[in-house]
């Protein structure tokens, strides 16, 4: 899995001109899904953002986490994470999971994610078209990829 976690200030998803999900400070995470990702692979991710310090704590040093802040958490679902641009101008998404597997592991995160918050938190749509909102707070934007483990 590849995550792309950006510290935002306000962040939302619309939907057909309807916004579905919408937070201010907090976490905007897109997220890539690819065949060989595992329950290891979401558990590890979702442990790692959910103790993620890169909120400030009173002396301004990021050394808080978002659910120590009270934050908000979107998470979107983005196979373009895992474009190969090796060959040629057209991207490839070859590597990126099709939704009879991206599905399950996709609402499998959230539902993790929720567990190490221990609140609510906001989606998208997987394969709507989505117009993402964001206002990057810093900016703070931090990637991630449970293969490599950074």
């Amino acid at each position: 899995m590849k995550a792309v976690i950006q510290r935002v200030s306000e962040a939302s998803v619309t939907v057909d001109h309807k916004v579905i999900s919408k937070i201010n400070q907090g976490l905007l995470i897109l997220v890539g899904i690819v065949n060989e990702d595992t329950q290891e692979d979401i558990d590890w991710l979702s442990g790692k953002i959910a103790r993620l310090r890169i909120f400030g704590d009173e002396s301004g040093v990021m050394n808080k986490n978002v659910k120590e802040i009270n934050g908000g958490v979107i998470v979107v679902s983005q196979f373009t994470l895992h474009a190969s641009t090796k060959k040629g101008n057209r991207p490839s998404y070859i590597r990126a999971a099709k939704p009879d597997i991206a599905i399950p592991r996709y609402e499998s995160f959230i539902k993790q994610l929720e567990i190490d918050l221990d609140k609510k938190v906001g989606t998208g749509i997987f394969g709507a078209d989505m117009k993402v909102s964001l206002l990057n707070d810093g900016p703070v934007t931090i990637v991630i990829d449970t293969k490599s483990k950074e």
